[in-house]
């Protein structure tokens, strides 16, 4: 069985791909990348794909017979048009299975909004693509707070607009346990599973943070409207807006929501203080 896995040179699908090498082995796992060089250091074989390129889809997924589709990093609408290419692609290539990763989150109430309803439609795409296939919905990614820790120390808090509510943050370590489960076993055939783990508050966050990195932060939320100013400055225009949309939706409780990732993965998610411990301890 041959398995493909775009975005290889990316965070989660570089993870991915490890974690289906254990399973597989490196001869039977293809990574795609848009820049291969960047994807070498996995030690499998990688194929070119450009997302906006669909030839180069047709060349990289033959003799394929499963891909996982990592979701685009573009603008939403296109991403819907990318992500089709690949999926005309593993058509004409009689590739059986597709696999892809979504996101959690609202369709309509924040600027994250957007992004998750381009996902929507992608999900509907690969659903009516005649393929077999599994969908997993991403939760929030903790690493970003751990990537962020410096900054956080140097103001001593963590900001933002995410208030009281609570967020199922998971990793990319824990999300390659189970895409590697959805694209190697049937049993995850036309199943959509909301991967995320244990819902904590941003409080909560800040005191485990302490706890494992011996810092005294605290949490300190502000509003959405002044958030989304500061992270503009920050970030630009669209990635700003995202990131001020994502904390707007956790104040609304977006991302409190049951976790299927023991379906996917056979196993329970970590806890958020196991997933930190472990971040510090890489």
């Amino acid at each position: 069985m041959k398995i493909a896995v775009t975005s290889a040179s990316g965070q989660l699908g570089s993870t991915i791909i490890k974690q289906v090498i254990q399973q597989i082995g490196k001869e039977n796992v293809i990574g795609i990348a848009r820049t291969p060089e960047k994807a070498k250091h996995l030690g499998v074989e990688i194929r070119q794909g450009d997302y906006n390129n669909p030839e180069h889809f047709t060349k990289a997924l033959h003799g394929i017979d499963a891909v996982l589709l990592v979701s685009g990093m573009d603008e939403p609408q296109k991403r819907i048009e990318q992500h089709r290419n690949v999926i005309r692609a593993a058509k004409s290539n009689r590739v059986k299975k597709i696999v892809y990763t979504s996101i959690v989150g609202d369709e309509e109430k924040t600027a994250f909004s957007p992004v998750v309803r381009s996902n929507r439609q992608t999900e509907k795409d690969i659903q009516n693509s005649g393929l077999d296939w599994a969908i997993g919905r991403n939760g929030i990614y903790i690493e970003p707070d751990l990537e962020y820790i410096d900054n956080y120390v140097k103001r001593g808090e963590i900001t933002n607009c995410g208030g009281d509510g609570e967020c199922a943050y998971t990793s990319r370590e824990e999300l390659g346990i189970a895409y590697a489960s959805m694209l190697l076993q049937t049993t995850h055939n036309s199943k959509i599973y909301d991967l995320v783990g244990e819902p904590i508050s941003q409080k909560s966050l800040a005191e485990y943070i302490n706890k494992v990195f011996n810092t005294a932060l605290v949490y300190n939320p502000v509003s959405v409207q002044e958030y989304t100013i500061e992270r503009k400055q920050e970030l630009g225009e669209f990635l700003g807006a995202v990131i001020a949309g994502i904390y707007e939706g956790i104040s609304r409780g977006t991302y409190n929501i049951p976790s299927d990732f023991e379906k996917a993965a056979g196993r329970p998610h970590k806890s958020a203080i196991e997933i930190i411990e472990q971040w510090k301890n890489m």
